[in-house]
């Protein structure tokens, strides 16, 4: 926390941490958030994403840029957050031992006025009335600091890949000032893009294949821009332009939005200096062959187009094995991470596009297209979804690096 405070103030930015997201007054997500804790002392991950999503939009976050601390805590919060475009460029991991974190927290004190953070071995305050205010936080007992850090030791481990060539770690068992310019230096320097060209990557699948995840993945080690073509229509939408009143006209109807109005708000998109600088990955368009023709004629040619193909057993279990928790807003798989307890189970329930009837309709209409789609990308890259996605993000970065194939007609 500290460290994060001193690069804030030194680089003039805005430190983002789970207990100043969930204390924002303004936000509607955060009193939520705020009930969810002081009921069960945790805030759901889907609660703190969205906080930081929200945090992230506004005006001081795009201007001069963010710090995170602390967050993300897990595997599954990383995914999500980078599925949604949110990549940083540095990502800085502090080591220590134990024994020493454990000696540091136990002298950790806060001032309740400005929220600042000082030790009372390392960092004291010189002036007396800021000594006579600081309080002792909760949680940095020697038995809660071991258990947190148990906890941290099982998610690290875990979450460190999500971030290949931004990642640096930095020993924290020295003089805090030389930490502090060994992580300002590494903040400060930019990094060249991996790719070999401009990217403009099509990514292409049934619902379930792991598209949302794998175009988070590219954003972030590329630094392309993610479009998603779903989360474009609500954001248009909600931005009440033209495009986005006529839109909403169509949703409200539950009509299917016209190619054209579709195409419309792809190409303002795409069209925008960040697209055509850094490149793109566009997931949910086209569906179909003509789709597909019409932004290609209109001169949004992908340089890249993989096909994830997954089969329905598997697309089945990932997706109707999907649950949330109303209660907490968390989310489980029945499967992959079940509730912990009988009453959470209980109480679960399934979103509408989760039913087996909805997914099977959805993969049988990809799939009737998908053979058309195929021809028309005849230089496409076939992927086997169904593995670990990692494994999948290595064939893609591959089919990115790599010359495309030349094929023998």
């Amino acid at each position: 926390m500290i460290m994060a405070m001193w690069l804030c103030k030194h680089l003039n930015s805005n430190l983002l941490t789970r207990d100043n997201l969930t204390e924002r007054k303004s936000s509607s997500v955060a009193t939520e958030a705020r009930k969810h804790y002081q009921k069960f002392k945790r805030v759901p991950s889907t609660l703190l994403i969205r906080l930081i999503q929200q945090r992230l939009t506004e005006e001081d976050c795009v201007k001069r840029g963010w710090i995170l601390d602390g967050i993300p805590e897990t595997r599954e919060q990383a995914l999500v957050i980078q599925t949604l475009g949110i990549a940083p460029r540095h990502v800085i991991v502090l080591n220590a031992p134990d024994t020493v974190l454990i000696e540091r927290n136990l002298g950790k004190r806060i001032d309740p006025q400005t929220r600042e953070i000082y030790h009372t071995t390392f960092d004291w305050p010189p002036e007396p009335e800021v000594q006579d205010r600081l309080i002792e936080p909760e949680g940095i007992s020697e038995q809660e600091t071991a258990q947190k850090l148990l906890v941290y030791h099982r998610n690290i481990i875990k979450l460190l890949p999500s971030y290949p060539r931004v990642l640096k770690t930095i020993n924290a068992d020295q003089p805090c000032v030389d930490v502090f310019y060994q992580a300002l230096t590494f903040v400060q320097s930019g990094h060249r893009s991996n790719a070999p060209f401009t990217p403009r990557v099509l990514l292409l699948g049934p619902m379930g294949s792991g598209k949302s995840l794998q175009a988070g993945l590219l954003a972030q080690k590329y630094g392309l821009v993610n479009v998603c073509c779903g989360q474009l229509l609500k954001e248009t939408v909600a931005d009440k332009s033209k495009v986005g009143e006529l839109i909403w006209s169509f949703l409200e109807k539950k009509v299917t939005v016209p190619d054209s109005v579709i195409l419309k708000m792809l190409t303002e998109r795409l069209d925008q200096q960040d697209c055509v600088q850094r490149g793109w990955v566009l997931h949910g368009f086209p569906r179909d062959v003509d789709q597909a023709q019409r932004l290609d004629g209109l001169g949004y040619v992908p340089n890249r187009v993989f096909f994830l193909n997954v089969p329905l057993d598997s697309i089945m279990e990932r997706l109707t094995l999907r649950r949330i928790d109303p209660v907490t807003g968390e989310r489980y798989h029945l499967m992959y991470k079940p509730p912990p307890t009988m009453e959470i189970q209980a109480r679960l329930s399934q979103h509408p596009r989760d039913a087996e009837e909805r997914v099977k309709l959805k993969v049988d209409l990809y799939y009737r297209n998908s053979t058309e789609l195929e021809h028309f990308y005849r230089w496409a890259i076939a992927i086997n979804g169904d593995q670990d996605p990692y494994t999948v993000f290595e064939y893609i970065e591959s089919g990115i690096i790599n010359p495309l194939p030349r094929k023998v007609l």
